[in-house]
């Protein structure tokens, strides 16, 4: 969950986090697999209601993929379609692979220059 950490602790607490990293994640797309419930569409009106402030504070908004064999990769294009509907900034990484370590450990070398400019 820690993709959707991000996310749920990120969005909400802007004035906290100018850096946001999301790797392999995205808030489920309902009805979810899982059985999770999980109110998304709290966080799509929060981005909704302050997208300038968003897209002004956060420095950066970086979300990860493993390719469309990682479990979460529905759930990523589905929020990047959302994302772009409401006008949301974020730079996208996606790197062959699924939902495992060296798709990670890939997206933090590339995340990481990122955040120490």
């Amino acid at each position: 969950m820690g993709g959707i950490q991000t996310l749920n602790t990120g969005i909400p607490n802007l004035d906290k986090f100018a850096y946001l990293g999301v790797f392999s994640s995205g808030w489920f797309a309902n009805p979810n697999p899982f059985g999770v419930m999980m109110d998304s569409e709290k966080y799509y009106d929060m981005l909704k209601e302050n997208k300038d402030k968003y897209n002004d504070q956060l420095k950066v908004f970086w979300l990860s993929m493993g390719g469309k064999e990682d479990i979460a990769y529905e759930n990523c294009r589905v929020m990047r379609d959302r994302f772009d509907k409401i006008g949301i900034k974020y730079d996208y990484f996606e790197t062959p692979d699924g939902h495992t370590w060296p798709v990670w450990r890939e997206s933090l070398y590339q995340f990481a220059p990122l955040i120490f400019k």
